[in-house]
């Protein structure tokens, strides 16, 4: 258990990054060069400097009070992926699961051909219509 905490610590870090440097940049060309990491509304002015501040740290220096949007849609977009990441490989180990269970599974009954009903594969009488079974 230990060990998946570790690596799940560090793929976090990776998706973080990937969001980060890898999908939010050419997302904000596409809608239009928008820096998704500068989107902030200013709550309450700092007391160091009023507003309207350039940068979301200009912000942060002064003191001031900010809603940061763009951080909080960086970390939907990384739960989003760290979900599905999670999904397709649960899914993935479910399915050798259940390939590796369907081939040990030998038949331990067959059906009487004459009256439909379950027996023992070795029997070669039925016990409910006692027909011979081949």
């Amino acid at each position: 258990m230990a060990v998946g905490i570790i690596i799940g610590g560090a793929f976090t870090k990776i998706v973080n990054s990937l969001v980060a440097d890898i999908i939010m940049p050419p997302l904000g060309i596409l809608l239009g060069n928008i820096d998704f990491s500068r989107w902030f509304i200013v709550l309450q002015n700092g007391s160091k400097d009023a507003g309207p501040y350039v940068s979301l740290e200009a912000a942060q220096i002064a003191g001031a009070k900010t809603l940061n949007i763009g951080f909080f849609i960086n970390s939907i977009l990384t739960f989003m992926i760290v979900a599905f990441v999670i999904f397709a490989l649960l899914k993935s180990i479910n399915k050798l699961k259940d390939k590796t269970t369907e081939k040990d599974e030998t038949p331990t009954t067959k059906e009487c051909p004459f009256c439909c009903s379950n027996i023992n594969i070795k029997a070669t009488k039925c016990p409910n219509c006692t027909s011979e079974l081949k």
